[in-house]
């Protein structure tokens, strides 16, 4: 039998009398107390080792190397900026506080072309944190064909190299947002109801769970080999077009304005402000309001004009112009785009309704021949791509010594 005078802390000195709780191991006891502290140590220098990998940068230095990559949308910058800074300045508080931040994920509004996964993805590069991109249309609910929700959880801990503390900390970019929402406002047998099951698999993983992810493949089943992700730190930003929603927003306006001043003139909504877009907006779109609370931050991003997408060829440190300059300049030749050649690229893009997502494929198959061509050539030093060239009337104006027109 064990003598009651030693059942004492080996750690504090209590007695059994003087703890709540007293347990005993191979070489002695330990308090309840002792143990909760100790935990509490533990957890703080994890979670000051997680956070001392995060690049924590103020919202103005966050913006500076987002203007360095992305044209335009300052507003949006400005915003994101901000908001990934809270972010991580929660995970890096060491002080404790009675008060709980509560985690604030994104959801952005913007035209297919206008920049919203290159935003994502570039936060993510500048913070140092593994990235991952989902696409909403591909997920299904439970028991459908398709990718489980798991499956952009389980990307994400690839990207971080089956690091899992590092993994917590990362982001998820979820694409196509607005294309799981359902068919209307009204919650009847009518609604879409894997656009609806998506909505609310998505409920816990945005808030912070602790889900069992597939280490291998994508669907879960009893003998799969699965790891615990805690997505309670990990940032989620979503981003849809949300066609037709100016639409709702229109309507919104012309009821506001119904009145002896309002301004009676047929105006066709050609292009709503997506800034006035409100959360009612949105649910009214389809998208759950249990959804949407737990995508506080609203980001509402422009389309991309012709004078942007001239810009966006140019002036980013990493601008296509300057990719293909680069590898011409590999063989020793240099290449120049005619100001109405850039014009002629954006125009096109515009047309397709690509945004900036198209200004490249339109350059490779305007550049095609020439890459094909200039590495058999000899003596050439130059290469002009006109607006003629852009169009495929023409092909491009090729230079050798001396400003000598070869082709």
């Amino acid at each position: 039998m064990a003598n009651k005078k030693n059942e004492i802390c080996f750690l504090c000195g209590k007695t059994k009398n003087q703890t709540d709780r007293l347990i005993k191991g191979r070489y002695g006891y330990i308090c309840g107390e002792c143990i909760s502290v100790a935990s509490d140590l533990i957890s703080e220098e994890e979670q000051q080792s997680i956070s001392n990998d995060v690049q924590l940068a103020t919202p103005s230095q966050i913006k500076a190397y987002l203007d360095k990559y992305v044209i335009g949308q300052e507003e949006a910058k400005r915003t994101l900026s901000v908001a990934v800074y809270n972010h991580y300045k929660r995970l890096n508080q060491n002080r404790k506080s009675d008060v709980e931040i509560q985690k604030s994920n994104i959801l952005m509004i913007g035209s297919t072309g206008s920049g919203k996964t290159y935003l994502a993805q570039s936060l993510a590069e500048f913070l140092n944190v593994p990235f991952a991109i989902a696409d909403a249309t591909t997920l299904t609910q439970a028991g459908y064909v398709g990718d489980d929700v798991e499956t952009m959880l389980r990307t994400l801990i690839e990207n971080a190299d089956y690091d899992i503390e590092k993994a917590q900390q990362g982001i998820i970019y979820v694409d196509e947002i607005d294309k799981i929402a359902r068919k209307g406002e009204n919650t009847s047998i009518t609604r879409d109801v894997s656009g609806e099951g998506v909505q609310q698999a998505l409920l816990k993983i945005l808030e912070g769970t602790i889900s069992e992810v597939p280490v291998v493949g994508g669907r879960k089943h009893p003998q799969a080999q699965t790891t615990k992700l805690d997505t309670s730190n990990i940032l989620f930003i979503c981003g849809g077009a949300f066609d037709g929603i100016e639409k709702i927003i229109g309507k919104k306006e012309q009821h506001n304005s119904i009145g002896f001043s309002a301004d009676i003139s047929d105006k066709k909504n050609d292009g709503a402000d997506l800034s006035q877009v409100e959360q009612h907006d949105l649910v009214k779109y389809g998208l759950m309001p249990e959804l949407i609370g737990r995508l506080p931050i609203l980001v509402t991003l422009n389309p991309l004009l012709e004078e942007d997408l001239v810009r966006i060829l140019t002036e980013p440190k990493n601008a296509i112009v300057k990719q293909y300059k680069e590898l011409l300049s590999m063989d020793g030749v240099e290449l120049e785009f005619e100001d109405m050649a850039l014009k002629k690229i954006a125009e096109l893009a515009i047309k397709r309704g690509t945004g900036a997502r198209g200004l490249r494929s339109i350059i490779e198959k305007s550049m095609q021949r020439i890459m094909f061509d200039i590495p058999d050539m000899k003596d050439v030093e130059k290469v002009v791509v006109t607006s003629e060239c852009v169009e495929g009337k023409t092909d491009a104006l090729i230079y050798g010594a001396r400003n000598k027109k070869i082709a």
